[in-house]
């Protein structure tokens, strides 16, 4: 990680407000590999990103994620910490393609990069349906509830911030949802697909309806891609307090830590607002201050 002072991490906080989604957490990413350029953050596996993100989370806010879920079930709120250390397992490094043989099917394929990941959300979005971070199926990061980071990060500061998890919407949104995740697998398996053999004779891979592939085939596909690169997809499986119930959802560490940096830099040019108001202090001399000076300062402004 790079120089990612306040004022640094204000500066990407400002650019990512003209963003969404891939654009944010491209900015984080390379918040996390400052000497990396665009394309090539854009070409590792999935994994790796996430990895990076979790390492960049652990660096500001420290090791404690608190999430915020509500129950597929019954509704009910529930609220859970999870220890960034165990998150972000990197993919092993892999000489050639994944291959899983079913039957009369041998498959080969390359780990999803992050410019796969965006360009299957948006060929679903192009053909009318949703882009997949806006399904619901995925956990995202809600700002103003519990929780946030533990204080022993390089911010040095609590962040309200809990991880709202996504467990996906009721009735029509919900088969929306499904639908727009269907085409986003099969259009991210097209782009992966390197080589595909049915009973000894090649199949075109860019010319195989996916439709074609059986079920225990696509099935074995999503679980050597799992074990080859975990960090890919984290998925929580949280069971409710009240009802019993187990409630699944995915953590976008991205989102989560979007929504934390947002409410950081909320909270922090509030109090640039504060103590310049009280001292006449520039925008810059104040973020110089630690973080415990600069509170202590907030302090007295109050007592006074």
């Amino acid at each position: 990680m790079g120089n990612t002072g306040p004022a640094e991490l204000l500066a990407i906080w400002e650019a990512g407000l003209a963003h969404h989604g891939p654009g944010r957490a491209l900015l984080l990413h390379r918040a996390a590999r400052p000497e990396s350029a665009a394309d090539e953050l854009r070409s590792l596996p999935v994994g790796e990103r996430e990895a990076d993100l979790y390492a960049l989370r652990r660096a500001l806010f420290g090791e404690r994620m608190q999430i915020r879920a509500e129950c597929g079930v019954c509704g009910e709120a529930m609220e859970f910490d999870l220890d960034a250390r165990d998150l972000g397992v990197r993919p092993r490094e892999r000489d050639g393609p994944l291959r899983v043989e079913e039957g009369e099917w041998t498959v080969e394929f390359r780990l999803p990069t992050v410019a796969d990941l965006e360009a299957a959300a948006y060929a679903v979005a192009g053909a009318g349906g949703r882009a997949v971070g806006e399904t619901g199926g995925r956990a995202t990061s809600g700002a103003g509830g519990p929780g946030g980071g533990d204080g022993d990060g390089l911010l040095g500061e609590d962040v309200d911030v809990g991880g709202l998890v996504g467990v996906g919407a009721a009735g029509g949104e919900a088969a929306e949802a499904s639908t727009a995740v269907a085409r986003a697998r099969r259009a991210l398996l097209a782009r992966c697909l390197v080589s595909v053999h049915r009973a000894g004779q090649p199949v075109p891979a860019d010319r195989l309806p996916l439709a074609e592939l059986p079920e225990p085939v696509q099935r074995k596909l999503a679980e050597a891609a799992e074990h080859a690169d975990p960090a890919a997809d984290v998925t929580l499986n949280v069971a409710c307090p009240e009802c019993g119930e187990a409630t699944r959802a995915e953590l976008d560490i991205a989102s989560y830590l979007w929504a934390e940096l947002d409410h950081w830099a909320r909270d922090l040019l509030l109090d640039v607002h504060l103590l310049a108001t009280a001292y006449g202090w520039s925008e810059p001399q104040i973020l110089a201050l630690s973080p415990l000076r600069r509170r202590y300062y907030l302090e007295l402004c109050a007592d006074g």
